[in-house]
């Protein structure tokens, strides 16, 4: 986890760590005259290419500023109108555009000359966009094809409740598929969109596009074939398995640890296997038992037992589903400063394998709870930029309690 990109935090969000500060919004509506070329004066787009503003999160108006200002989202238009803008600038037009009704009203007819440019016919297209499977991509994600589902982190209808992620909801369809486009070949750098992007196929792109022009439609799920894809893994698992002779004690003979204070790693991301094996021979991960076994392996050896272990398949969790463990994974508690844990996780539990974050469904409650514990205490400190411990400090056992038993049922 320690090699995690933090630039990780900036679309997807899995930490409110930096909320923007409480801007002026009579201020920022005189500072947004500027903004009103493309994003209309009311906060809505002149042209479907420009995003709506009105209703947006002020926190997320001010990271996606303060990225253009400082070159790590890059964009030949905003760059420059970002330049001279200050931290106190930037948080009045936060406070602005998000004191607004995110419907808004239809932007001025005399917007621009660029608004007409759009209007006309296109050339028949080569994909016919589909809004039910668009809604079902969005709320349940593919796993067959590494697609983690959008619902977990933009929330229910594109009406997220993680501050620094963005409201999909009311957004021009064109400027969410023009992004999603610019995640898939790089061009818009964010570890975590990157991923799930480049998985996206054009129709997929185009269905998501759909959905949000219909958002009352029912999802439908497209016919994919099979539901499991094969792991692909990078290391070799014959030798892995021949090295897990010494791992079967605790862990068992396929990674299902049939003892719950130790954790299941069948089926466990490679990259995240590796990663805590390399922590516990460095120290960075403390723990007695571990230290002595992974003391003689080699990064080779390690590459290869976590592609052994990734290979297998996890056996069912033991969790009872719960309204207030449901609620903190999918949903956080703002009023406490803890964020969803389905931002990292993802929305069935998953993970995401290449920014190091682990699968959490159906492991064992114990061993979830004790890691949440050691995370609150401070007795667990491998997580990258203190993510986990973050959190973890705030909640109460009661909380440690119920996620466990949620991660467990998912």
């Amino acid at each position: 986890m320690k090699k995690v990109i933090f630039s990780l935090v900036l679309g997807v969000g899995m930490l409110a760590s930096a909320n923007a500060s409480a801007g002026d919004a009579q201020a920022g509506k005189a500072k947004a005259a500027t903004c009103a070329a493309c994003h209309g004066a009311n906060g809505i787009g002149t042209a479907d290419m420009y995003p709506n503003l009105a209703g947006q999160h002020a926190d997320y108006i001010v990271k996606q500023l303060k990225a253009f200002k400082d070159g790590s989202r890059k964009d030949p238009l905003m760059s420059p109108m970002a330049a001279p803008l200050s931290d106190a600038d930037m948080a009045d037009l936060g406070a602005y555009f998000a004191s607004m009704n995110a419907s808004g009203e239809t932007a001025a007819a005399d917007a621009g000359a660029s608004a007409t440019a759009v209007a006309a016919a296109p050339a028949a297209p080569k994909i016919v966009p589909d809004a039910a499977a668009g809604k079902h991509l969005y709320e349940m994600g593919d796993e067959a094809r590494g697609i983690t589902a959008c619902i977990g982190c933009h929330g229910k209808d594109g009406d997220s409740l993680v501050l620094i992620n963005p409201n999909l909801s009311n957004q021009h369809p064109e400027y969410i598929e023009k992004q999603l486009n610019h995640f898939k070949d790089g061009s818009r750098d964010n570890a975590s969109m990157n991923q799930v992007s480049m998985n996206l196929s054009e129709q997929d792109i185009a269905d998501l596009g759909a959905y949000f022009k219909d958002p009352e439609v029912k999802a439908v799920a497209k016919a994919s074939g099979s539901k499991s894809v094969p792991v692909i893994v990078s290391g070799d698992v014959d030798k892995g398995k021949a090295l897990s002779g010494t791992c079967v004690a605790c862990h068992g003979t396929d990674g299902n640890a049939l003892i719950a204070m130790y954790p299941k790693i069948a089926g466990q991301h490679e990259e995240y296997i590796t990663n805590q094996l390399m922590d516990f021979k460095s120290g960075e991960r403390a723990d007695p038992v571990m230290a002595g076994m992974v003391a003689a392996l080699s990064e080779e050896d390690m590459k290869n037992l976590a592609s052994y272990f990734a290979s297998q398949k996890m056996t069912e969790g033991s969790g009872t589903d719960n309204d207030k463990g449901r609620k903190l994974y999918l949903s956080g508690d703002a009023s406490r400063g803890i964020t969803a844990c389905t931002a990292c996780h993802g929305f069935d539990g998953s993970g995401m394998a290449k920014a190091g974050f682990p699968s959490v469904a159906n492991q064992h409650v114990d061993y979830l709870k004790a890691q949440l514990t050691k995370f609150r205490s401070q007795d667990r400190a491998n997580d990258s930029n203190k993510m986990m411990r973050n959190i973890a400090v705030r909640l109460k056992d009661e909380d440690i309690e119920a996620l466990a038993q949620y991660m467990s049922s998912l």
